[in-house]
């Protein structure tokens, strides 16, 4: 199926020039699909092959650069209140729902590693607005074992304020440990609009505290979910995919963890595992974008749908296998794991 590609710049709230971009099929769209890009990434080439494959099924696909963000405005990867990117992305989101053209239509958010947790916040903000979740690899628990001591956060927090943008908090590069194929590796090095940097103070405070916060209140996920992770993920745990799964109060709600697989799913694999994952998330979303499955859960909706779970291996409940690759001892910050108290500069 033909794609149609279209770029525009708007202004938040702030004032601040944002960029857009949207992948449409040339007949009316299925649903509508909002893409959530994750920490450092961008949307019009990172999340180009995303776009384009969902777009290619039949989905009319949205993106947006948050601030300080690929080609939007504002300081590289400064954030300094994670409510801004929330807001900004609920606003744009609905701002195309509220379109005549797609007001009849389904609405789905998507969100990759941070982007996983901007969209569970753009769904608290209207958690009757949206239809369900993809969630790959999320940002939205900090491993207890690893969790960084309440001292060391509160040292941080009391010069955060006076050196908000200085990047000074320890990094790692994580690309090589994400992106499995090593042309597509190559390709992300590459791309410019991509921040490889250290994370501001203030950046990895947000984070961290955003983590936290989504981990005390999983229960209050109640949309529709899907949520991926690969098995052999040493950026994010799969545990934090497991605790969501397990804690969320959705009655629709499905997990599947790839063995072998690292934490791009959707950018970083073989071709092949790639096709793979796109499979599974077209197979979900056409099944809640079809009217007839749609009239079933209204008519059912005291049945809860919890059966739909996917894993390699039956089991009573979600269980992690230990990857194949061996893990870096270490600790987690926001749900990315690295040396403790050190931050990714990437995903």
């Amino acid at each position: 199926m033909d794609v149609e590609y279209q770029e525009e710049y708007i202004k938040n709230s702030r004032g601040v020039q944002l960029f857009t971009c949207k992948w449409l099929p040339h007949s009316s769209p299925k649903a509508l699909v909002f893409l959530c890009h994750g920490y450092a990434m961008e949307c019009s080439d990172f999340m180009k092959g995303c776009g384009t494959k969902l777009a290619s099924y039949g989905y009319a696909v949205f993106g947006i650069d948050y601030e300080g963000h690929g080609r939007s405005m504002g300081a590289r990867c400064y954030i300094k209140k994670f409510d801004n990117i929330v807001t900004d992305c609920s606003n744009y989101f609905k701002s195309i729902a509220g379109q005549e053209d797609y007001k009849n239509k389904r609405r789905f958010l998507y969100g990759e590693s941070m982007g996983g947790a901007v969209a569970l916040l753009v769904h608290r903000k209207d958690p009757t607005f949206w239809h369900g979740a993809i969630l790959v690899a999320p940002m939205c628990k900090i491993s207890e074992k690893v969790k960084p001591h309440p001292v060391v956060v509160s040292m941080l927090t009391q010069i955060e304020d006076v050196i908000p943008r200085w990047k000074i908090v320890p990094t790692k590069d994580v690309i090589d440990a994400a992106f499995k194929d090593p042309v597509k590796r190559e390709e992300i090095r590459a791309n410019k609009l991509i921040y490889q940097q250290k994370p501001r103070l203030k950046t990895a405070l947000e984070m961290l505290r955003t983590s936290m916060g989504l981990e005390d209140s999983l229960n209050e996920v109640t949309l529709p979910f899907f949520v991926l992770h690969g098995e052999a993920d040493t950026v994010t745990d799969p545990e934090v995919s497991r605790a969501l799964y397990e804690q969320a109060s959705s009655q629709d709600k499905t997990i599947k963890l790839y063995p072998g697989m690292w934490h791009a799913l959707t950018s970083g694999e073989p071709d092949y595992n790639i096709d793979l994952v796109f499979a599974d998330i077209v197979s979900w979303l056409d099944k809640r974008s079809d009217e007839e499955y749609i009239d079933k859960q209204f008519t059912d909706n005291v049945t809860s749908v919890v059966d739909d779970i996917e894993l390699e291996s039956p089991m009573d409940e979600p269980k992690i296998s230990k990857p194949r690759r061996s893990r870096a001892h270490g600790s987690y910050l926001c749900g990315w794991k690295g040396r403790r108290m050190h931050h990714h500069s990437a995903m």
